[in-house]
């Protein structure tokens, strides 16, 4: 009994001390660089409903222009159809690949965040809609989210659409780059030009199988005042 309390003790400590020491951005730089795609929730079943979401709201709203903070591989891109796009990522690889894969698409450009090319073009930070898409819970640093957040809701001329968990329940078994928040209500303190519109549950919600369940839900922010209560839809 003494060595099972001994090695969860050493098990929990270790945990702790790797989140503390974690960086979001040499592990997705880290994963790109080693031949890693975005996850999951950007292939199969799980890319197709998000695609259907956000295609419909695109048409719907006359969307003329999209950018999103975290293109990653460019395989969920693939199956959106957007009149413009910007996609950021801080992955030089996944930008590398993306420019690669959508070399002959001119509606299309991608920028390393940070770049010296993108700070010296802000026009190119702003767009109908922003999107965050499966990006929210793999930020672990406060001060990583804080700004990225910023960044979101500065982007967005129209809407904001975030594809995310808002929960603050974490455990120390799950994966070290995940850590799930209450974003919202990050959201209603900081971003109060902002009114969440719609929220959009997820065709697969998370029983037991991450693969192709998630705990995400779409989350719709029109900017302005609200005009009613944000509905809920299946």
């Amino acid at each position: 009994m003494t060595t099972f309390w001994t090695d969860l003790t050493r098990h929990i400590r270790g945990r702790i001390g790797s989140r503390r020491a974690f960086s979001s951005l040499t592990y997705w730089q880290e994963r790109y660089a080693k031949g890693g795609n975005s996850g999951a929730g950007s292939y199969g079943r799980l890319a197709l409903f998000k695609a259907e979401v956000i295609n419909a709201f695109v048409e719907d709203n006359a969307v003329e222009s999209v950018i999103e903070f975290g293109c990653g591989d460019g395989n969920q891109l693939s199956l959106y159809k957007f009149p413009r796009y910007t996609g950021l990522d801080v992955s030089p690889h996944s930008i590398g690949k993306c420019q690669e894969r959508f070399a002959d698409d001119p509606s299309k450009t991608f920028h390393l965040r940070d770049s010296e090319q993108l700070r010296a073009d802000l026009a190119a930070l702003r767009a109908d809609l922003a999107l965050s898409i499966d990006v929210l819970f793999h930020l672990i640093e406060d001060a990583v989210f804080e700004r990225y957040m910023r960044d979101l809701f500065a982007a967005g001329t129209k809407f904001v659409i975030i594809y995310s968990s808002d929960i603050n329940r974490n455990s120390w078994f799950q994966a070290k780059h995940v850590k799930h928040r209450k974003f919202t209500d990050w959201v209603e303190v900081n971003a109060a030009d902002w009114t969440l519109e719609k929220i959009v549950r997820n065709k697969y919600p998370l029983k037991k199988d991450d693969k192709i369940e998630s705990l995400a839900d779409f989350f719709i922010y029109r900017k302005g005042p609200a005009s009613g209560s944000a509905y809920v839809t299946d």
